[in-house]
């Protein structure tokens, strides 16, 4: 079967899909994406499409985003016309990514090719990041600007076949209007390869021995160091924390860019920030800022972790926390609606109020104090996972019956027997 990818920052949430579906060795892939070195997957073709159109700076804030998004479209489009006519490549299937406008006018070129769309968020000014931290106020535009850049995946779902969200929250921040198109699973999981190591060690730069699961290690994970992932909460924690705990580390991973919400106002951004806020109470020496690290390194920061933190305003849920708990992790997370989806306090996790760094120390020092008090919480954790969030057993059978549904018989993707 010939199927089409389409994501911006190639492989995005098809990082799994894509490797699965090439693997077989039974299908012609590309991949559509502006990404300029995007990561080499064996069996797929991947090809660079350019925007056709940017917004200028003063563009009005309104239409900025579709201007952008539609330019992103025409862009994604032409480029999937060229390719059929350069390589006679024409899709069975398109997957792809609606958030950034690439899908919109694909059914402009094929027009009986069917489209399933990835509908990752919904904006408004209300149950997500928005207006929920008063640290971060909104203006009296802020609902105007962000209903506006609703008109990407409000064409979007006209464009479509069908949709995915990837857990329940997400897609209940769609209108009622969209359910019916859009059905819901996780990227997935790999259990199979994410699981916890007894053995682990992990060396640092400035310590003269390995670190190992004996040690008292926090960890705490994000994509860049921001509010909407609780830095904020984590830094005003870590004072309590480490005098408590003095032989605690902190290890801490996330670039100091924005990824989500505003930036920090301070020269140096949100980590000077907040070193500048709490810096004079905490103990340098036991907190390690290891930036972004390569993918195994990064499974062995949550290996050797005795409690691991997961902080996130209402938003997308990471891949970060689902991981740390295949992992069989101890995890710490902030107490909102998208984490609640996966974490049932006291069963597989431990939930806290965002707003109160007091409370998120507290449950850290108990846990690092008594560990065998909450030895339940990762194996059950990751009993949930595999359940639910798992690749192979639960994810990709759904992704593979919903592309076979829209396909003909003789071009439906078969799974093998045994999917364990």
């Amino acid at each position: 079967m010939k199927i089409m990818f389409v994501h911006q920052n190639m492989p995005g949430q098809y990082r799994e899909l894509v490797q699965w579906l090439a693997d077989t060795g039974e299908h012609q892939i590309y991949f559509l994406t502006q990404r300029q070195k995007p990561p080499h997957f064996k069996g797929v073709e991947t090809r660079i499409y350019q925007s056709h159109h940017k917004p200028a700076k003063d563009a009005y804030g309104l239409s900025r985003n579709w201007e952008e998004s539609a330019g992103n479209g025409l862009g994604a489009a032409r480029a999937a016309k060229m390719i059929e006519k350069t390589e006679g490549f024409r899709p069975d299937i398109v997957v792809g990514h609606i958030g950034w406008g690439e899908l919109t006018f694909f059914k402009e070129v094929w027009k009986d090719v069917p489209i399933i769309g990835f509908f990752e968020y919904y904006y408004s000014d209300s149950g997500g990041p928005v207006g929920f931290d008063p640290e971060e106020p909104v203006s009296e535009n802020t609902p105007f600007l962000l209903h506006a850049r609703n008109a990407v995946p409000l064409a979007n779902i006209e464009t479509v076949d069908i949709g995915l969200s990837p857990t329940f929250w997400q897609r209940d921040r769609f209108p009622q209007s969209f359910h019916d198109k859009l059905y819901v699973c996780h990227d997935g999981i790999r259990t199979d390869q994410l699981k916890p190591n007894p053995d682990v060690q992990l060396k640092l730069g400035r310590l003269d021995r390995a670190l190992t699961r004996d040690d008292e290690i926090v960890t705490y994970v994000t994509r860049n160091l921001e509010r909407t992932r609780g830095f904020h909460v984590f830094m005003r924690a870590l004072p309590k924390l480490l005098r408590e705990r003095p032989d605690a580390r902190v290890l801490v991973l996330g670039g100091n860019d924005t990824s989500y919400g505003g930036k920090s106002k301070h020269p140096g951004g949100l980590r000077a920030e907040m070193e500048a806020e709490v810096g004079k109470d905490i103990d340098w020496s036991r907190v390690h800022f290891l930036g972004k690290l390569p993918y195994d390194d990064y499974q062995k920061v949550i290996q050797i972790s005795r409690c691991h933190l997961y902080l996130t305003m209402p938003f997308v849920l990471s891949w970060s926390l689902l991981e740390a708990m295949s992992m069989e992790a101890t995890i710490v997370a902030s107490d909102v609606a998208p984490v609640r989806e996966a974490i049932t306090h006291g069963e597989t996790g431990l939930l806290f109020d965002f707003f109160d760094p007091q409370a998120l120390a507290d449950q850290v020092i108990d846990v690092l104090a008594t560990p065998a008090k909450y030895a339940h919480l990762g194996p059950a954790a990751r009993e949930h996972v595999v359940k639910t969030y798992d690749f192979m057993t639960k994810c990709l059978p759904e992704h593979i019956a919903q592309m076979n549904d829209l396909l003909p018989q003789d071009k439906r993707i078969t799974l093998p027997l045994n999917r364990s």
